[in-house]
């Protein structure tokens, strides 16, 4: 099993900056992915960016480029999120999520945190 939990959400006004973490511990796989995923109030859950862990190779949805980095620290079996030039339209809660490399869906997910964009 892995567990997942993600901290760093809050309330920040618009063109400001956060960063999320979310550590993972647990069963170890030789090739995966971790994401990152908002669901805002209403609206189904959306693909934010995620990383191939063993390569870096990094992927955004196009609301985010230039904006949103997404990063991993191997030692502390962590990825972050660093969210830039916040907007309104950034609020939801966001979720950190595990895949194999093997698999096309997302088998583990956190617990998520809220960030909240003010106007």
């Amino acid at each position: 099993q892995v567990q997942l939990v993600e901290s760093g959400g809050g309330l920040v006004q618009a063109g400001g900056s956060l960063r999320l973490s979310c550590a993972a511990s647990g069963r170890a796989f030789s090739s995966y992915y971790m994401g990152w995923f908002c669901r805002a109030l209403g609206k189904e859950r959306e693909f934010v960016a995620s990383i191939k862990w063993s390569a870096g190779t990094t992927y955004y949805a196009d609301s985010v480029k230039g904006r949103f980095t997404i990063s991993r620290d191997n030692a502390k079996n962590t990825v972050y999120l660093q969210m830039n030039s916040l907007k309104p339209e950034d609020t939801g809660v966001y979720y950190c999520a595990l895949r194999q490399s093997t698999r096309v869906e997302y088998d583990y997910w956190g617990q998520g945190t809220q960030v909240t964009v003010s106007s």
